[in-house]
């Protein structure tokens, strides 16, 4: 058992901590990068003792967002970040709030000193897995506050809220304490005018520009790569394929049998429709490991869905909440969107499943001949994507065997209905410059997923007879 510290030994150590401070905060002010530069190697950073253990770790060569990045953030800039997909955009903010708060002397008595929100309890997850390594030397206390997890109720929580240095939160939970934790009071909470944001993102859209606009100040802008070739990893192959909606889950089927030993994420629109090709492969035995992925499963099931998806060949069929920022362990082989993305910035997140950091990926973009458009865009945000030729004389079809599935399933016969409502509903929502619904050949897309009829969607009546109207009309 280890002696406790004498107070002579506390002394010192704080007069140490006290010097390291001081040093820190010199350096800090006679080694600031100049203002425009982009740092593209990493130079001794004025990191303390504790943070610098990150040599030692997983981290020790930075990806190029945080390598970009620290020099600035260390210094309190704001930065704005172009960051492409597993470019290290997490231990970008990670470490400057760290050493932030050492430098401020901030102890475990002092409470809440950073709150870090993240849209989806994985990021949530993953993001604070991070911050644990970081600050494994560090004496701040760090709590994950998400929902979903079994024996991790709010109540809980409440315990930890006030007691911990930095909190880790989905928007939700957050809302949830500030509502009913006692003594978590938020009421007087502000922004300061004097305050230090850092914002980065894989896309650079209108929207990301104006939120820089109200929430940066005198904001660095970082491009990891200077002159950006591409909008997607170079280690990244993009390939699309043409097939007509009918001919969808033949190709699927087709695609999961020739890549029986690899990784595959596949995208699509709705939750029902991730239920049921999940529901419905698994009863043809592929051979390979089938898993779903979507919102509204619990904590619990989401987390060791990616887990076991990381230790073995698998397909997973996911919506897009695992489009963003979601870090698989062992790396995706493939990404495939089944269904064409609302937008070429939804695009670029899904293909950023794979090839990150310095890991190779490849990407398949189902596209019908409708959605052609969509290929004008990637082109003109520089994305490269070549097309692939299905070999058309393997013959494997799966709506018959689906068909007799569903005959003797009425739970599958029921999310089959379901899946095609909510696709032909989702395709509705989206761009109308490169989607029209009304054009769809639903009754042939309804026996490509083994239903008997076409089951009778009433907004998409409306909107044909509305159309067929304005035509005689003119």
């Amino acid at each position: 058992m280890r002696k406790p510290k004498s107070k002579k030994s506390r002394m010192q150590s704080k007069h140490s901590e006290l010097q390291e401070v001081e040093l820190l905060k010199s350096w800090i002010e006679s080694q600031q990068p100049e203002r425009g530069s982009n740092p593209t190697s990493l130079p001794a950073l004025p990191l303390d003792a504790r943070t610098g253990h990150l040599d030692s770790t997983r981290f020790s060569r930075y990806a190029g967002a945080t390598r970009a990045c620290l020099p600035h953030a260390l210094c309190g800039r704001d930065v704005r970040g172009a960051a492409k997909t597993g470019s290290g955009k997490t231990l970008a903010f990670i470490i400057p709030i760290v050493e932030k708060l050492y430098r401020e002397r901030w102890c475990p008595q002092d409470g809440v000193g950073s709150i870090i929100i993240s849209p989806t309890r994985e990021i949530a997850g993953q993001t604070f897995d991070v911050l644990r390594l970081v600050r494994r030397h560090h004496s701040f206390s760090a709590a994950l506050l998400i929902g979903g997890r079994r024996g991790k109720d709010v109540d809980a929580e409440k315990e930890l809220v006030n007691e911990c240095n930095i909190l880790v939160c989905t928007p939700g939970r957050l809302l949830q304490h500030m509502d009913e934790t006692p003594h978590f009071d938020c009421s007087q909470l502000q922004l300061p005018k004097q305050r230090q944001t850092l914002l980065f993102s894989a896309t650079q859209p209108k929207g990301v520009k104006d939120l820089a606009a109200l929430c940066l100040k005198d904001p660095e802008f970082l491009s990891v790569h200077e002159k950006p070739v591409t909008a997607t990893p170079s280690n990244l192959q993009q390939t699309f394929v043409i097939v007509h909606l009918h001919q969808k889950l033949e190709m699927l089927w087709r695609f999961i049998k020739k890549n029986l030993k690899s990784r595959v994420l596949m995208f699509l629109s709705t939750r029902k429709q991730v239920q049921f090709i999940y529901e419905a492969f698994t009863t043809l035995r592929p051979g390979i490991s089938l898993m779903a992925f979507y919102g509204k499963l619990d904590q619990r099931t989401r987390m060791a869905t990616v887990s076991e998806f990381s230790k073995q060949p698998s397909v997973l069929f996911s919506t897009d909440v695992a489009s963003r920022g979601l870090d698989f362990n062992q790396g995706v082989d493939w990404v495939v969107q089944v269904d064409c993305p609302g937008d070429v910035a939804s695009y670029i997140h899904r293909v950023g499943r794979t090839a990150r950091y310095d890991s190779v990926g490849k990407s398949l973009l189902f596209l019908m001949p409708s959605e052609e458009k969509m290929l004008e865009k990637l082109q003109a945000a520089k994305i490269p994507i070549w097309e692939i030729k299905p070999n058309k004389n393997v013959v494997q079809s799966v709506s018959g065997k689906l068909a007799d599935s569903i005959v003797h399933d009425p739970d599958l016969h029921g999310l089959a209905q379901s899946a095609f409502k909510t696709y032909l509903k989702s395709v509705d929502k989206k761009d109308k410059e490169i989607f029209d619904v009304t054009k769809l050949p639903i009754d042939e897309f309804s026996a490509s997923i083994g239903l008997a009829s076409t089951p009778r969607i009433r907004f998409l009546n409306n909107k044909i007879k509305s159309s067929s109207k304005k035509v005689s009309e003119l």
